[in-house]
């Protein structure tokens, strides 16, 4: 008799012992207990490293909002004029944002202090995404189950877990929607898919509600509301309407339509904009579809319903036609906006809106940023493609669909590989659980020598087991050594994802980090400090004129207001500011004195090598304010096509404002041994302007590594 462990436990613990599937239910929620809790302390090194804060720029903003709504409620957020904002318009808070993000973490605080956690507004800010990435988890968990099996969405939920193109934006102090908006968008696909598996009623209409809380916290709901129907037209021409799918998708889109039109950024647009009318037309020829499918079982003859499907067919397409045309025409259906264009023609925002063009994250993506951000998922992405297309079935079709279309989203614009992520984890899941089922089917199985079966089989029958039974151990072996080079790479994934995290993108944008000559960290909390002396050192009514970068964080921290910020929804504004800092000095005056603009503040990375500073981002300004002000012509600050900054440049280029106020006294400072004074180390040039005299502005604040400085406008001679 065979003695196990549990023989030598007491009773009672004996009869405590599990049933396999009990014990394949404990260790499925000890996976994904483990699993919840990687999500959230990976994203935690920020936190770590330097302390509890906000990065970035945008979540500024949204942390300012959110304590606004946590100190006055939700009426008078919704209702807040912001006067700090785009001086001097200013803003309607309300009804320019999504609000889903503030009022999520909002009511978290309000549950934590009615369970009397004393926890500040501002740390369930910075611990929001890694909360809803950990719940990310869950919804992958459950999702990878609906599709394929339970091993899939195990798998599924590990690399979602710690993959780079998530973390990129969820990490603790990422207070941006994003960080809500993808457990939105992946719990609202996985339960329309549920919906369209079941035929259910309930899970269409969660589905709706899903949609819903997606609205409310992010624009890129524009996405689910043309994958979805795409998704539904794909089986409809391939044949495979169902009353399941009638169901999820009714209710789903009318239901979520009606939500939706309850955010006032979003409005009427579900019936007005072109970027939402593919919806609607699926809305109706789903209707078609569903007469159609009465009237067969009415008629019962074949030939008739051909007769009557093709009049029908045209009618639809007719009226459909004439309905788009003239809603068009008429104004009542508004064209496709710029961004959508840009998603379509990564070329369209370069050449018509240089505003968006200017941002970073919306460039096109290198290889080099797939593979960082996806690693071995990249390899594994294709693999789960064949297999989804080995076992088709409508919830495979949505996945395949959604992970071809985000990735060439992803392609297009750097941003959108946060949208890809959750596809690509899913299909590789599917692919790293189905290969490793095979191999370990493989080795469970037992090899029969040919002596053993020859008295059970005779002739060429046992020739042939013989022949098979030959070869089990070759297979046994490739098996064992293909599963450990799967599981190596895995693991290397998870080394690959951790360094990521760790180095990449858990270093907070507004404190910047750098290794010294001995290997150590050294820190630059210079845009800390900047702020800390605008709002110590200057008129509570100062208005304050930098690049548009930098609006959020100047009215969050310095409590200043400004005259741009990242909203950037007045082109004409910015474009002004844009001609102000291309401008000789004696025209900006002019342009400041109009905006009554007190302080101008330039980031300027020359001394420490910061490369993302006001220099490098001049173009830009020149472009912006070129496509507004035809003075202003971007050749003119080149020099044969060449952007300089030494003595080789521009004359207009060495004696404009943004030029004077970043190289001001720079001219007298060594940055380097061995270099000559005036050396920029971002350009790795001398400066070709050393002597600068500033007549209308004067030196306010310089921070301790140059990389903020504050310049005051002087007030007219005429006055005191």
């Amino acid at each position: 008799m065979v003695t196990t462990a549990l023989d030598f436990l007491p009773a009672p613990l004996r009869s405590l012992r599990l049933k396999t599937k009990q014990q394949e239910l404990l260790l499925r929620v000890s996976a994904l207990a483990l699993i919840y809790v990687l999500a959230f302390a990976v994203r935690l090194f920020s936190v770590l490293r330097y302390e509890s804060m906000i990065h970035e720029f945008d979540p500024y903003f949204n942390y300012r909002t959110t304590l606004f709504l946590s100190e006055n409620g939700f009426s008078e957020f919704w209702n807040w004029f912001d006067s700090e904002s785009w001086y001097p318009l200013g803003r309607v808070v309300g009804g320019t944002l999504f609000p889903g993000l503030m009022v999520t973490a909002a009511l978290l605080h309000r549950l934590l202090r009615a369970l009397s956690l004393a926890v500040h507004i501002r740390e369930v800010c910075v611990l929001t995404a890694p909360f809803f990435a950990a719940n990310t988890t869950l919804v992958a968990y459950a999702f990878g189950r609906e599709i394929w099996d339970s091993g899939a969405g195990l798998v599924a939920a590990a690399l979602i877990a710690i993959v780079p193109g998530y973390i990129s934006r969820s990490v603790a102090g990422s207070y941006d929607n994003e960080g809500v908006a993808i457990f939105a968008l992946l719990l609202t696909f996985y339960l329309f898919v549920r919906a369209v598996n079941t035929g259910s009623l309930a899970w269409a209409l969660a589905s709706a509600f899903g949609y819903f809380y997606m609205v409310s916290a992010w624009g890129g709901y524009v996405f689910i509301i043309n994958l979805v129907p795409l998704y539904v037209l794909v089986l409809l021409v391939t044949g495979r309407y169902s009353q399941r799918l009638y169901v999820a998708y009714n209710c789903m889109y009318v239901l979520g339509m009606l939500l939706a039109m309850q955010i006032r950024f979003v409005g009427f647009q579900h019936v007005q904009s072109g970027e939402h009318m593919a919806a609607m037309g699926v809305f109706f020829l789903l209707q078609v579809f569903f007469f159609l499918d009465w009237v067969k079982y009415l008629l019962n003859d074949a030939r008739l319903f051909k007769s009557f499907l093709r009049i029908t067919l045209t009618c639809v397409i007719t009226v459909g036609a004439l309905a788009l045309g003239i809603g068009t025409a008429s104004g009542y259906i508004s064209p496709w906006t710029g961004r959508f264009y840009s998603l379509l023609d990564p070329t369209y925002a370069k050449d018509h809106i240089p505003i968006i063009a200017s941002v970073s994250e919306h460039q096109p993506t290198a290889w080099s940023s797939f593979m960082f951000d996806f690693h071995i998922l990249l390899f594994l992405f294709p693999a789960g493609l064949y297999f989804c297309f080995k076992r088709l079935s409508d919830a495979t079709i949505f996945i395949v669909m959604y992970g071809l279309t985000s990735m060439y989203f992803a392609g297009v614009m750097v941003r959108l590989i946060l949208v890809a992520a959750p596809a690509v984890c899913l299909i590789s899941a599917i692919a790293a659980s189905a290969t490793i089922k095979n191999l370990t089917t493989l080795i469970r199985t037992k090899s029969k020598s040919p002596q053993a079966t020859s008295g059970k089989t005779t002739g060429s029958k046992a020739a042939a087991k013989g022949a098979v039974d030959q070869s089990l151990p070759f297979q046994h072996n490739a098996a064992i050594a293909l599963l450990l080079g799967a599981f190596y790479l895995l693991s290397r994934y998870a080394i690959h994802c951790t360094w990521v995290t760790s180095e990449a993108y858990s270093s907070p944008s507004i404190v910047l980090a750098a290794r010294g000559h001995n290997g150590g960290r050294v820190i630059f909390d210079d845009y800390r400090e900047a702020y800390y002396w605008l709002r110590q050192n200057t008129p509570p009514d100062a208005k304050i004129m930098s690049w548009w970068d930098y609006g959020y964080q100047i009215t969050a921290m310095g409590n200043r207001t400004v005259i741009v910020d990242n909203n950037t929804w007045n082109n004409t504004h910015i474009a002004t500011v844009g001609r102000a800092m291309s401008s000789y000095e004696d025209e900006a005056y002019e342009i400041m004195q109009s905006l009554d603009v007190n302080y101008v503040l330039v980031v300027f990375g020359g001394v420490t090598g910061y490369s993302s500073d006001d220099i490098n981002k001049f173009l830009w300004m020149v472009r912006i304010g070129g496509g507004v002000f035809p003075v202003i012509k971007e050749p003119d600050y080149l020099v044969n096509g060449e952007y300089r900054v030494d003595k080789g440049a521009a004359p207009k280029m060495l004696n404009c404002l943004m030029y004077k106020l970043c190289y001001y006294r720079f001219g007298e400072l060594t940055t380097e041994y061995g270099k000559p004074p005036g050396y920029d180390r971002v350009r790795g040039v001398e400066i070709g302007n050393k002597d600068i005299k500033l007549e209308y502005l004067e030196e306010a604040f310089t921070t301790s590594n140059w990389i903020v400085r504050i310049y005051k406008v002087k007030p007219p001679k005429n006055r005191s």
